[in-house]
């Protein structure tokens, strides 16, 4: 018989060993692109971060936002986190509870909102009586002060949590009143919230906590007399100074200010180990980040208050002692209640301590 190259591969394609070959050929090529990347596309993690700020307030822009573009770019566009303004999917002040119930896979929120679960969280807000900025931010990634803050948010809300943002010392007070005096504490309707509520009623004045989105209009109709918010900088586009004449300085109530992110516990477990990471990085450097700019935004903010015919008062030194000695008094009080700020409190004066040795060989005359 004649062989027939043709016949014969057509016999071969047609047999039960061609079948076999090429399986195991496709499968091969599909393990090996796959490992490669030649054909398979990494996974995008889409998340959504609830926040409590409105979207023209430094703190969405230069912490919320800024984490968000940082984490798509140092992933690659492995992960993309859409930033939600204050009451876009719940309440400026329960952006936890979102976290914790899944509605959303992250917030990012100031820690003294969650004080009516568990005060503990205001110690970690600032206090009036506690630590300035560059204290606290040597506490936190010097002092162990970082992961005792991840053990107590996993801990009393099942959370996984991060420092994400820092702040200078902030405006005491606008104000339709001048405030310089205790005399002048007496009566007076403060919005404020954490510790600092805890404390004002010991001055004779009345705290109001409202989401940052609805004091403008509280303090334009009178509702409140006064309004602490945050920094100059970042009070500046908020408006108060136009309807407030008065602006109260210094921050006694609030020597620092931190802020953070808190992510669903499941979500979080789903992330590889090194998204996870960057997670970690990019969020203590927002926290340095922010710190300097939204600090050099002051020297604009008060130029244009001055500009605008405001009057910046200064509280009398021995309301600040006064103010001061509440903190540490509402300190000690909150310590015999709750083990957690007994902790943190605690960890907080150890490390003071030690700062203050340095600070004292670097003061000049």
């Amino acid at each position: 018989m004649k062989y027939c190259p043709i016949k014969q591969r057509r016999i071969f394609m047609k047999t039960r060993v061609f079948k076999i070959f090429c399986i195991v050929f496709l499968t091969s090529l599909f393990i090996f692109t796959s490992g490669t990347g030649v054909f398979a596309a990494e996974k995008v993690y889409k998340w959504k971060m609830a926040t409590s700020w409105p979207t023209g307030f430094p703190i969405y822009k230069e912490m919320a936002v800024v984490f968000a573009d940082n984490v798509k770019k140092m992933t690659d566009g492995r992960m993309v986190i859409q930033v939600l303004p204050g009451g876009t999917v719940i309440s400026a002040l329960e952006t936890t509870s979102a976290v914790q119930k899944g509605i959303v896979q992250m917030a990012h929120t100031w820690p003294g909102y969650d004080m009516g679960i568990d005060r503990a969280t205001a110690v970690l807000a600032g206090w009036a009586g506690g630590m300035d900025a560059p204290s606290t931010l040597h506490w936190l990634y010097f002092g162990g002060g970082h992961d005792m803050w991840q053990e107590f948010r996993m801990e009393k809300f099942g959370v996984v949590s991060f420092v994400l943002g820092m702040i200078p010392p902030e405006v005491f007070a606008h104000s339709h009143k001048p405030i310089k005096t205790l005399d002048d504490f007496k009566g007076l309707k403060i919005r404020t919230a954490g510790a600092w509520a805890d404390i004002l009623p010991k001055l004779g004045a009345a705290p109001l906590t409202l989401p940052t989105a609805e004091v403008f209009q509280s303090l334009e109709r009178k509702v409140i007399d006064a309004t602490e918010v945050s920094t100059p900088g970042m009070n500046l586009p908020l408006g108060y100074h136009e309807i407030a004449k008065y602006i109260v300085v210094p921050g006694a109530h609030q020597p620092s200010a931190t802020f953070e992110l808190n992510i669903n516990k499941k979500a979080w477990e789903s992330l590889p180990k090194d998204i996870q990471a960057i997670i970690g990085i990019v969020a203590q450097n927002t926290t340095f980040t922010s710190y300097i700019n939204i600090g050099g935004l002051d020297i604009n903010a008060i130029k244009a208050f001055k500009k605008n015919g405001n009057e910046i008062v200064h509280l009398d030194a021995d309301v600040q002692k006064k103010i001061k000695s509440l903190g540490k008094d509402w300190a000690d009080e909150l310590s015999k209640e709750n083990a957690w700020a007994k902790r943190i409190i605690e960890s907080m004066y150890t490390f003071e301590q030690r700062w203050t040795t340095v600070e004292n060989i670097r003061n000049f005359d």
